[in-house]
């Protein structure tokens, strides 16, 4: 699924939302979290999942293409867990037609 297709999604769902203010709750939200994150904290939604970041120590990494060794620099990257009613949805079997 897609940005879009959720945002799609979310105005059909409620008719009170055109597809403007869809778009804009997703914007919102999409952007809180992102906020949330930058500032080191953790982004959790019961039933769904948790969003946290690790770090990444510096280290030597090489070019592939050269095989130049290359230092690589430091840095934070996202980490989702499912939650465990998602995961329990994700696990069961799908219905047969």
């Amino acid at each position: 699924m897609t940005k879009s297709d959720l945002i799609d999604r979310l105005a059909a769902r409620f008719r009170q939302l055109d597809a403007k203010d869809a778009k804009l709750s997703v914007n919102l939200i999409l952007e809180a979290m992102t906020d949330t994150l930058s500032r080191g904290d953790r982004v959790e939604i019961r039933d769904f999942g948790s969003f946290a970041l690790t770090y990444r120590p510096p280290r030597t990494g090489r070019n592939p293409k050269t095989g130049e060794k290359v230092e690589v620099i430091a840095k934070n990257k996202p980490l989702f867990r499912a939650g465990k009613e998602m995961r329990a949805r994700v696990d069961s079997p799908l219905p047969r037609s």
